[in-house]
């Protein structure tokens, strides 16, 4: 079988975008949760503990696109916790340990267990259909990916639910190009011959960060960091590779900015100062100082600035598309959490990663209850708490209809449904949490009285 190279011999190729005019000896192809019966149940139920296999795809292509949508039913109808419940795996080329391992929402920067919606070039969280809506949630909402994952003798890729609930509806595509051949991702590249590496993702977590020096949880200008031994690490990996990008999430447990931590970047095993120092965090990810206010663009974003005042959740993204960190032998990826570490914080990340094979370790994942986020008492945390509520008493409200038609009062379902839910969405929009705990507290009276006066469970 012959083999399908990197490199392009066409004059225009190696462009971002060449690939939509580049002709070539392959065929396109996708994985999905259709129903074969040809009916309309075109998604999968996943049990608590059970795993499911998205595909299996044999012989050599590369995927392009992946997207799911996931929905619960009954008391967890709207229910984020599947975010971090979930984890997703992928296997290249026949390997035992996986080459992806991420907690599913993580995986699509949703790394605080609330839903955010953005746009980037890579990673994409659209709406579906609306509850509230705006920046705070809808009911069903689309992931989508579109690193490209390359493979030469077969591709498996599962969804394993580590919930204690079962997960109701999983839809998904997985697009990928059928390649007449592709080298193998082990070994060396030459100049003539550029290896082609397998796509890696990788999640992390210290809870809290241990704070260092005499002025802990406080912005400091004056501590050193001399060694980066103490910061958190986002990726350590064997082998020759690029390094493409990475969420990194804070939950901030003060009221101050946290975030004088450079990024420091060590090549081949080198000994600090590494090859790439920076000069604090949000440098790494594109914005002005202390950025308070949420952004989203091609390669980097703060999608979730949970405060004004930098208490609590925040969560942001740098992917190096046209940038890539190329390193040989090994890579450490690495930032200060707080100058010279001296923040106890909540951290968690998600890196991505190309490589030859075989990868080294990963770290042990952590159970599910040491991956839950914090829930905190801030006017964010406070105001998606009450939200959560109101999904579920939603949910509760279909499975008293699917159980016993009881439907909801016109007067209630219009209060709720139309005219809270529209407050609520401003609210929200404008960060205005206070009303949006009001209002939203609100609606769940509501739907609370209807519930118990009729024997909801």
């Amino acid at each position: 079988m012959p083999e399908f190279h990197s490199q392009e011999t066409n004059i225009l190729g190696g462009h971002i975008f060449s690939d939509m005019m580049v002709l070539r000896d392959s065929r396109s192809a996708r994985v999905s949760s259709w129903d074969r019966s040809g009916a309309n149940k075109d998604f999968r139920s996943v049990r608590s503990g059970e795993t499911l296999e998205l595909a299996d795809i044999p012989n050599a292509g590369c995927i392009r696109h992946i997207y799911f949508t996931i929905t619960m039913s009954g008391s967890v109808f709207g229910d984020p916790r599947y975010l971090r419940n979930m984890v997703l795996r992928a296997y290249w080329d026949g390997e035992e340990t996986p080459s992806i391992e991420v907690p599913f929402g993580d995986f699509f920067g949703q790394g605080h267990g609330c839903v955010r919606f953005f746009r980037s070039l890579m990673i994409t969280v659209n709406e579906g259909a609306e509850l509230v809506g705006g920046k705070a949630s809808t009911l069903t909402v689309g992931f989508n990916s579109y690193f490209p994952m390359p493979f030469s003798n077969g591709a498996r890729l599962t969804l394993t639910n580590e919930g204690d609930y079962d997960v109701a509806s999983v839809w998904y595509h997985i697009d990928y190009e059928q390649l007449p051949g592709l080298e193998a991702g082990t070994g060396r590249s030459y100049r003539s011959r550029p290896l082609v590496g397998r796509f890696h993702a990788q999640w992390r977590r210290e809870n809290p960060t241990i704070a260092f020096g005499e002025a802990v949880n406080v912005p400091h200008n004056d501590l050193c960091n001399l060694d980066g031994r103490e910061n958190y690490v986002i990726l350590e990996a064997l082998g020759h590779g690029n390094f493409v990008g990475y969420f990194l999430n804070v939950h901030n447990f003060f009221e101050t900015w946290y975030g004088e931590g450079d990024d420091m970047i060590f090549i081949d095993g080198e000994k600090w100062p590494p090859s790439l120092h920076g000069t604090g965090t949000e440098e790494c990810f594109g914005g002005g100082a202390c950025p308070n206010i949420e952004y989203a663009g091609p390669y980097t974003g703060f999608h979730l600035v949970g405060n004004k005042n930098y208490l609590g959740k925040t969560s942001m993204y740098r992917f190096h598309v046209a940038d890539p960190v190329r390193f040989m032998k090994s890579i450490k990826v690495t930032i200060e959490h707080g100058h010279a570490n001296n923040f106890a914080n909540d951290y968690s990340s998600t890196a991505f990663w190309y490589q030859s094979e075989p990868h080294g370790p990963f770290p042990v994942l952590l159970p599910v209850a040491a991956r839950r986020p914090i829930q905190g008492d801030d006017p964010h945390d406070r105001a998606y708490a009450e939200f959560n509520k109101l999904q579920a008493n939603v949910g509760r409200c279909h499975a008293l209809f699917a159980s016993k038609r009881v439907v909801l009062p016109e007067a209630v379902r219009k209060a709720v449904l139309e005219d809270l839910a529209t407050e609520i969405r401003k609210a929200f929009d404008a960060k205005d949490y206070t009303e949006a705990i009001r209002k939203a507290a609100e609606a769940n009276k509501l739907l609370c009285d209807f519930l118990d006066g009729n024997g909801a469970p």
